[in-house]
C-alpha cells in the first residue's frame, strides 16, 4: 500500500522558515517524481516545486530563491524547505509522487503564514 505522509507544516510570521518533510512508503521512491503541491482557499491546487529522480528540479516562479526542494532517497524522503514565507504562502501543501502511469498525493499539512 502507497502512503505519502507530510509533516512540518503551522504557523508561521511573515519572513520565517518552515521545512514540510514527506515520507514515502510503498513505492519505489528512487524512481519516482517527487513534488509538492498546495492549494489555498477559493484556488486550484498549484505545483510549488518538483525534483526528479536524478534531482534536477523546478519551482514555480512564486517561490523560486525562497523555497528549496530536496530528496533523500536512502529515506525515501522529500523535503521542502521554506524561507522568506509570505502571508500568500497560506495553504495546505500537499505531497506528490509520480511514476506515471501512476500518480500518488498524501493528505497534505497546512501552513498559515500571519502578517
Amino acid at each position: 500500500q502507497v502512503q505519502l505522509v507530510e509533516s512540518g507544516g503551522g504557523l508561521v510570521q511573515a519572513g520565517g522558515s518552515l521545512r514540510l518533510s514527506c515520507a514515502a512508503s510503498g513505492i519505489i521512491f528512487s524512481f519516482t517524481v517527487m513534488g509538492w503541491y498546495r492549494q489555498a482557499p477559493g484556488r486550484q491546487r498549484e505545483l510549488v516545486a518538483a525534483i526528479s529522480s536524478g534531482g534536477d528540479t523546478n519551482y514555480a516562479d512564486s517561490v523560486k530563491d525562497r523555497f528549496t526542494i530536496s530528496r533523500d532517497n536512502a529515506k525515501n524522503t522529500v523535503y521542502l524547505q521554506m524561507n522568506s514565507l509570505k502571508p500568500e504562502d497560506t495553504a495546505v501543501y500537499y505531497c506528490n509522487g509520480r511514476r506515471l502511469p501512476l500518480d500518488y498525493w498524501g493528505r497534505g499539512t497546512r501552513v498559515t503564514v500571519s502578517s
